[in-house]
């Protein structure tokens, strides 16, 4: 890393980086990241990453393991050579790693991203997965599901030697072996199960001598007896041996055949592990990612320096490179001028290495060639150069490499000599690096740059934000407005003799006290003018949430004002209607006896009784619109003629249009057909459309005409779709009245699929009609889930 970004610090945020990897491959490859220039470059990993971060918000972040660097083992494998089963078990962990990314992304393959590329690039051995799974222990240890023969070769060592100890187990429990015997146990010497036999006793049992002890006391003696057994482990020993190489050749040749492959999704995990790293980081430090731009220009918002303690940063807002292209900060010592340096300089430098950054939304930073930076005390006793000579090195240098490309930091410029020559050479040294069109951020104590900034175009004064009451830095960069230094204030609360200040104060001259004066007295008017603007910003707030809260409040009450009429009226209309064909059935029946009866006096009650069903028809659709008065618009306008049956009209009190159904009556009320609703309403309520358009009968209406056969050119077919549930149904109920009415049988209730709301509504409705003999869903070619075909009694 070149110094100038490790004087910023980068080098900490990558290792930041690193310990979200799990791998060493990534935390190589996360220390390794250096800042591009290339904005195209920029811009796709800065996509990435953010990417990374949306999947894992949305899906979770995906499983990684800490995997080793399996690619040497793998291209010795391929050669041709043996791998331990230690290397095994590690490619066993690649694998393993392999599936658990491949499996994880299947769950959001339908978000594409620019990580799609990686992701497609895994490819999971499940064959090779699974035999190492199977064979292999532990780094030491072969499985028995390795292979058959293996298990078998290892049944039968299991079996002889349950034998061999039992056969020697008979030895030691006889009384003339115990004798001879310095312990009665039974150990294993060359591989090969043996006696303790006391020294003295040696030739009392025969056998082959394997050991001796140290002491010469205890020789170990495998008897003849059991000879012929050691023998046949032995030899099962050695075959289990062989088959032990032959495994482990076997599965060698299977991961040098899968090499190449597994060597690139190493690189892969690796890659995509490092990605999700950026983003976790992202997370950690509730960063964002900025608006990239390639002109130069960064604007931060409530940005934060990320190596500062969360909850003691100040964020800051910064801005640089649009409408000036220098920014002069002055300010007292630990006011923050340097750590706002930094800020400013860290966060491009990681935005342009494709990380998050802790700033705002709509936060802009741009992509820059060279990031030059003279930060700190540079004074070298061996090169025996002083502050100045040092700091003047770093300079010079950053002058020669400066270009219209570059971002350049300069801390407390000039500084180190003589104040006035200190600042006129700054001057100057800014005046250079302007004319090559750098965007440059200087921190000074000098008055000289502070008037410069005043008075040349392109450069801009800033402060850092001092509280003279409570003599402590708020920490806050205030652009616009130069800093006082205010050494005397914070001298004296440090506890220097007042005497020595007010001496210090004296030696200033005039031109000098007045400028500072002047600042004093615009940082005061700030300062007030911010608490005011700050006030009239929670008054406009407060304002503004009353505001929406009785417009709320006023759009509930209107809603439940109009459903109340809305279901008043509709509920009302259902009695009417329901009570009406009732009471059709039964004139009808009455008409029938009628027939019967040729009595003209019976004849006379059944004209009774149809009148006063009339009268109290009127007075139950003057019950149903109770509103309607209350609701009469009391403006001027008169009706042009009087109605007439068939006119036009729109009602004022329920927001519809209609069509006149009947004469005004003598107390100036007239029905009118709004749909398939007949309501009666006030003639005042009325405002007549003169010209009205072609009125087309709405989906499944019904002609109203009196029908006293059956009328074959009826529609059968009821059309809702379109309709709410509730206007669906008194469709359907005005239909299916007008269905019996006519004789049909069977009707068809057309109300589609969609979300279901309307069938279940239209089918809950069927299910109590009381002219609803039965009904059920459509087949293929008529209409399936969309309708219901309605069987009538």
């Amino acid at each position: 890393m070149n110094k100038y970004y490790s004087t910023l610090e980068l080098n900490k945020i990558l290792e930041k980086l690193s310990k979200e990897c799990s791998n060493e491959r990534s935390k190589q490859m996360a220390l390794e990241i250096e800042p591009c220039s290339d904005f195209t470059i920029v811009q796709e990993e800065l996509d990435k990453t953010s990417q990374a971060f949306e999947l894992s918000v949305r899906f979770g972040t995906p499983p990684f393991f800490g995997f080793k660097d399996v690619c040497p083992s793998l291209k010795r494998a391929s050669a041709g050579g043996i791998l331990s089963l230690r290397e095994m078990l590690q490619i066993l962990q690649m694998l393993n790693q392999i599936s658990a990314l491949s499996d994880w992304y299947k769950h959001c393959e339908e978000v594409q991203t620019d990580l799609d590329y990686l992701f497609s690039g895994l490819m999971p051995n499940k064959y090779l997965q699974n035999r190492l799974e199977t064979s292999i222990l532990t780094k030491d240890e072969l499985s028995d599901g390795a292979s058959p023969q293996l298990a078998t070769i290892r049944r039968k060592i299991a079996k002889a030697g349950i034998n061999l100890r039992s056969s020697l187990d008979k030895m030691i429990r006889s009384e003339s072996i115990q004798k001879c015997l310095q312990d009665n146990v039974v150990t294993i010497r060359d591989g090969r199960f043996v006696l303790p036999v006391k020294s003295e006793h040696r030739n009392d049992i025969k056998g082959l001598i394997h050991d001796t002890s140290a002491t010469g006391q205890t020789i170990f003696i495998e008897p003849v007896s059991v000879v012929d057994a050691n023998n046949e482990i032995k030899l099962l020993q050695s075959q289990e041996h062989d088959e032990i190489d032959r495994i482990i050749a076997e599965l060698s040749s299977l991961c040098g055949e899968s090499a190449d492959a597994i060597i690139n999704n190493y690189e892969i995990c690796a890659m995509l592990n490092l990605y999700f790293a950026k983003a976790n980081l992202g997370a950690k430090m509730k960063a964002t990612i900025p608006n990239l731009t390639h002109n130069g220009v960064i604007h931060l918002r409530k940005a934060r320096h990320p190596l500062i303690d969360a909850e003691k940063v100040v964020p800051i807002n910064v801005s640089l490179g649009k409408d000036y292209t220098c920014l002069i900060i002055t300010g007292p010592n630990t006011g923050g001028k340097t750590v706002a340096l930094k800020t400013v300089g860290l966060l491009t430098a990681m935005t342009m290495c494709g990380l998050m950054i802790p700033v705002s939304d709509n936060s802009q930073v741009s992509v820059f060639k060279n990031v030059l930076v003279d930060i700190g005390d540079s004074q070298s006793i061996e090169q025996n150069l002083s502050t100045f000579s040092a700091h003047m090195h770093k300079v010079i240098e950053i002058v020669n490499r400066a270009d219209e490309d570059s971002l350049i930091i300069l801390d407390e410029l000039g500084s180190g000599t003589d104040p006035l020559e200190g600042s006129a050479l700054a001057i100057s040294i800014i005046e250079r690096l302007k004319s090559t069109g750098a965007k440059l951020m200087v921190t000074t104590h000098y008055q000289e740059l502070k008037m410069y900034a005043l008075n040349t175009e392109n450069v801009e004064n800033a402060s850092c934000e001092f509280n003279v009451d409570t003599m402590k830095p708020t920490y806050r960069i205030i652009i616009g407005s130069p800093g006082k230094s205010n050494a005397f204030a914070i001298s004296q609360s440090l506890g220097m003799p007042l005497d020595v200040i007010e001496n210090a104060k004296s030696l200033i001259d005039d031109d000098s006290k007045h400028f500072e004066k002047i600042i004093e007295r615009l940082e005061k008017t700030r300062i007030e003018l911010e608490s005011k603007n700050s006030e009239i910003e929670k008054l406009r707030l407060e304002a503004q949430e009353n505001a929406n809260k009785v417009k709320t409040q006023l759009a509930e009450v209107q809603k439940i004002r109009d459903d109340e009429i809305e279901k008043a009226h509709l509920t009302a209309m259902t009695i009417i209607e329901r009570t009406k064909a009732q009471s059709n059935a039964l004139l009808d029946e009455l008409e029938s006896i009628r027939r019967q009866q040729n009595k003209e006096n019976f004849s006379q009650k059944v004209t009774d009784i149809k009148k006063r069903s009339k009268g109290h028809f009127n007075k139950m659709y003057d019950i149903a619109n109770p509103v309607t008065d209350a609701l009469i618009y009391n403006d001027d306008y008169t009706l042009p003629r009087e109605l007439k049956q068939g006119d036009n009209v729109y009602i004022t009190s329920l927001d519809k249009k209609g069509i006149v159904s009947s004469k005004p009556d003598k107390n100036g009320n007239v029905f009118i057909q709004i749909g398939v609703m007949r309501t009666k309403v006030s003639i005042d309520t009325l405002r007549l459309i003169e010209k009205p358009s072609v009125d087309r009968k709405p989906k499944g209406s019904v002609s109203k005409k009196a029908i006293s056969k059956v009328d074959r050119s009826i529609s059968m077919d009821c059309d809702i779709r379109g309709c709410d549930s509730i206007e669906g149904v008194y469709q359907m109920d005005a239909f299916i009245d007008n269905a019996v009415m006519s004789g049909l049988k069977t009707i068809t209730i057309i109300h589609g699929k969609g979300t279901g709301v309307l069938r279940k509504a239209v089918h809950q409705r069927l299910k109590n009609h009381p002219s609803v003999k039965s009904f059920r869903l459509g087949i293929y070619g008529e209409g399936e889930d969309g309708v219901t075909i309605v069987e009538l009694k």
